[in-house]
């Protein structure tokens, strides 16, 4: 594991950027953005457009290691350039911005209350591939739906052992067992999903580190235990559809959480920007998020 980019990560001085929109969730980041459907025609064409929206991002000039900790990336991504230099190579040798990369391919239709992560046969090899790419950790969705215990711990036995399999590569896994902002029990589900994680954490060698990515909870400082866990590299937060407002907001209540957002990073961009407009508005957001981050 590449001590640098650990050092910037434990660090914590900003917060990680979730560049990782995959095929699903790509044409309504596209819409967000002014890129309509009908502005491509095939899947590879989307993807064209998404990287170009990405690119953009990454190049403008308050995209770096400064206050962007680090920078999720999707599989497509990690395969293609920034510039002319490989994707993970540009984010750390030219920004100083730590790059991951989100490995889940999906979920399973909900049970007992949670949808569980798609299996994902071909793993090893894609963590293969990561390492040589230069990637520092990955990311692995899964999605809690209700306060109900079997399916809190079934899933996260699941981001556990996804987790110990992303380890055994060197890499550093993102458990991000997300937990839906609209259920009605959702403080009760918050309070069973951090003792379930301190229970497996127990499970973990002595000296092993993860980190992990969790909904902002309706209890200021619920995941304290986990933030000063000596097992876990740092506690990141998902905007989860809270405006970027309400989630800044909710995450400056919460000290030693770091964001790692995706929709709320991205709200007001535009593909019709000028490249001024579009860095001015990216710069204030980036500080924006960054002051949530470390505040406290």
């Amino acid at each position: 594991m590449n001590k640098d980019m650990a050092a910037q990560v434990r660090a914590g001085n900003g917060f990680i950027a979730a560049l990782d929109q995959s095929g699903g969730s790509s044409p309504k980041a596209l819409a967000q953005y002014g890129v309509t459907e009908a502005d491509y025609g095939s899947d590879a064409e989307m993807f064209d457009c998404i990287h170009a929206m990405r690119t953009r991002i990454v190049n403008a000039p308050a995209f770096t290691g400064d206050k962007v900790v680090g920078a999720i990336l999707f599989e497509d991504t990690m395969d293609r350039d920034f510039n002319g230099t490989p994707a993970a190579t540009y984010l750390w040798e030219t920004q100083r911005v730590v790059p991951f990369l989100k490995i889940d391919k999906g979920l399973e239709e909900p049970v007992n209350g949670v949808q569980m992560m798609k299996p994902m046969p071909g793993l090893d090899a894609l963590l293969d591939r990561a390492k040589a790419a230069g990637i520092f950790g990955t990311k692995e969705r899964s999605v809690i739906g209700a306060a109900q215990p079997a399916g809190i711990e079934a899933i996260v036995t699941q981001q556990f052992d996804v987790g110990r399999q992303v380890l055994a590569h060197g890499l550093m896994p993102i458990l991000e067992p997300e937990i839906t902002i609209s259920i009605p029990d959702k403080a009760a589900a918050e309070e069973m999903l951090r003792d379930a994680v301190l229970r497996h954490l127990d499970t973990l060698p002595e000296g092993t580190e993860i980190m992990i990515k969790l909904t902002l909870p309706e209890a200021d400082g619920l995941y304290q235990p986990l933030v000063d866990h000596p097992k876990i590299m740092r506690v990141v937060a998902l905007s989860g559809g809270y405006s970027r407002d309400e989630a800044t907001a909710r995450l400056a209540r919460n000290p030693g959480v770091i964001a790692s957002f995706s929709r709320a990073l991205t709200e007001g961009l535009s593909a019709q920007q000028s490249d001024a407009e579009f860095d001015a508005h990216i710069s204030q957001t980036i500080d924006v998020i960054h002051a949530a981050s470390v505040a406290g």
